[in-house]
């Protein structure tokens, strides 16, 4: 065996006590995870003399120069909660507007934009918003702003459908259903973008599905239910169904306020003065506590 190989072996030898050395040090401290020291154990086995050297020195390194402790005298562990207060971005509230006001006054290209973001929102609430866009100077948004209206609201009328014949599947109640239709259809009903004779037309199909659920299960009907009915009626002027819901919410909501807005927005579209008056008599007896809306809507009326 010549002198080189003797020196390869005696390296293979040593590297090799060095490794069973470190493997019985830490099995015998348990401080480190073994999984981590077997993974060093095995670079250490695998590049003899480069392995053990490069963990020696980087341990070194780092007791030298890393260790020193972590100076937290500005960190502050507290479970307390802490509320900010952020002043209102007063320049950037005077620098908004209205959509219906950007429409008017928008150039092309900040118009364009404006619909694009508009469309990329919840398009239901925003009818109104893009049927102004139909007027607009622009031709291209206009176009753009059409044929999304179009979309949306044949959409509609074909889920409308759909939802209302699985309302009236027999035998089995299908009140839930009913009530998801009628908040469906109040929610576009409300903003008036279908012609007089078919927004009647909803507002009438919206009358039987009330009709539907108030037959086959009243207790689950809400106070809101009762003032989107009486005031979808009112607009198309079907003053004698308007009434009937009104009725109804008199005799299951008498404390609610809209019970007595929607019957004073009834009786005065109608001219009935002495029902109206009436009315008003009763919601200042009431306990019932009048917001600023109605006072103003009052103040209009008298």
């Amino acid at each position: 065996m010549t002198k080189e190989v003797e020196v390869f072996v005696s390296l293979l030898l040593l590297n090799l006590l060095v490794t069973i050395g470190y493997v019985l040090h830490n099995f015998l401290r348990k401080k480190e995870k073994r999984r981590s020291f077997l993974f060093r154990a095995l670079i250490m086995l695998l590049c003899p003399l480069v392995g053990p050297l490069f963990f020696f020195f980087s341990y070194w390194i780092f007791k030298i120069f890393m260790s020193d402790p972590v100076d937290l005298d500005d960190v502050v562990f507290s479970k307390e909660r802490v509320k900010t207060f952020l002043r209102p971005d007063e320049e950037r509230e005077r620098n908004m507007v209205s959509l219906e006001e950007a429409i008017e006054i928008m150039d092309k290209d900040n118009l364009r934009q404006i619909m694009m973001n508009v469309v990329r929102g919840d398009i239901q609430k925003s009818l109104t918003t893009i049927s102004l866009a139909l007027n607009s100077e622009d031709s291209e948004t206009a176009h753009y702003a059409a044929s999304v209206l179009q979309e949306a609201l044949n959409d509609y009328r074909m889920n409308v459908q759909k939802q209302y014949q699985l309302m009236l599947e027999e035998p089995e109640d299908k009140t839930a259903f009913g009530e998801i239709l009628l908040e469906y259809m109040n929610k576009v009903l409300e903003q008036k973008v279908f012609t007089d004779i078919e927004q009647k037309d909803l507002v009438l199909k919206m009358d039987q599905v009330g009709e539907y659920i108030y037959k086959k299960k009243k207790e689950v009907f809400l106070s809101g239910y009762y003032e989107n009915l009486s005031l979808r009626l009112l607009e198309v002027e079907e003053f004698t169904l308007c009434e009937k819901w009104c009725e109804r919410a008199c005799y299951h909501y008498p404390d609610s306020l809209s019970t007595y807005t929607a019957q004073l927005k009834l009786y005065f579209a109608n001219g009935q003065r002495e029902k109206f008056f009436e009315v008003m008599e009763n919601l200042k007896k009431s306990p019932v506590v009048i917001d600023k809306e109605t006072l103003e809507m009052l103040r209009i009326f008298m």
